[in-house]
């Protein structure tokens, strides 16, 4: 259990921020073992980048490329430049 507020640095303004004996007890109880690493405001920005698709992480849109399948011809999307793709459903009518 924590006992004392902690002072942190927010790693995208540099600003240092509390965080509170309850907030490290909700993290815990969480099981959420790392600190929090932004500050609230930071926090509540990136979190608004993410629901807008603007994020440059986790969470935005996938760049899908145009692909053929090899073994059927169909057209399709993927989520990386293919060199050669063969569609799930091509694979299963294939014999064994």
């Amino acid at each position: 259990m924590a006992s004392a507020d902690k002072t942190l640095m927010c790693r995208d303004c540099g600003k240092r921020f509390a965080f509170s004996v309850g907030e490290q007890e909700f993290y815990a109880s969480r099981g959420w073992g790392n600190e929090p690493s932004r500050c609230p405001q930071c926090r509540v920005i990136r979190q608004r980048e993410r629901e807008s698709g603007t994020y440059e992480g986790y969470g935005r849109p996938r760049r899908m490329y145009p692909a053929i399948c090899a073994a059927c011809g169909k057209e399709t999307q993927v989520p990386f430049d293919p060199k050669m793709i063969v569609l799930s459903t091509a694979v299963s009518a294939m014999p064994r």
